[in-house]
């Protein structure tokens, strides 16, 4: 009887601690930006769309982004919130604009299971527009994670001297 009630315990414990905030999707009331998807598709292009309102992927290489080495801010295409910084930029060999992580306060954390795994979705912390996925593959020798963004989900501003 001890153990029956010991795994009941356990698996009570189990289920509870699986409905966390942080493995729940995001209600877009969470959200400071709030616009129907109408106004989203006329004023995103609809690659933009595909990715930010629909948790597309572009194809790999396929991202001017990938280049940019310039100093400056990557912004969110659908609400300009600043999301990442070059000096935090790396080639991953992925394909897609890495980083190894973002600027305070710009991004927002969900989970995604569309490939059959769990999987970190990065959305932006303003818009709630999906930018990617974070992994834990990323340099060593500063945070050790990959934030794998799609590069028609931001668009780039230079630095200003």
């Amino acid at each position: 009887m001890k153990k029956l009630s010991y795994l009941l315990i356990v698996l009570a414990f189990s289920l509870n601690s699986c409905q966390s905030n942080a493995q729940k999707k995001p209600k877009a009331e969470q959200f400071k930006i709030q616009k129907s998807e109408k106004e989203w598709k006329q004023e995103l292009s609809n690659e933009e769309y595909y990715i930010l309102r629909q948790a597309g992927t572009e194809k790999p290489f396929s991202s001017e982004l990938n280049n940019i080495k310039e100093p400056g801010a990557f912004v969110c295409a659908a609400c300009e919130n600043p999301l990442y910084k070059t000096k935090h930029k790396f080639e991953s060999g992925t394909g897609w604009p890495s980083f190894d992580r973002p600027i305070d306060g710009g991004i927002f954390y969900s989970t995604d299971n569309k490939l059959g795994y769990t999987r970190n979705e990065v959305l932006c912390a303003k818009c709630g527009g999906h930018l990617g996925h974070v992994f834990n593959d990323g340099p060593k020798e500063t945070t050790g994670k990959r934030y794998c963004m799609n590069g028609d989900a931001m668009d780039f501003v230079p630095e200003t001297k």
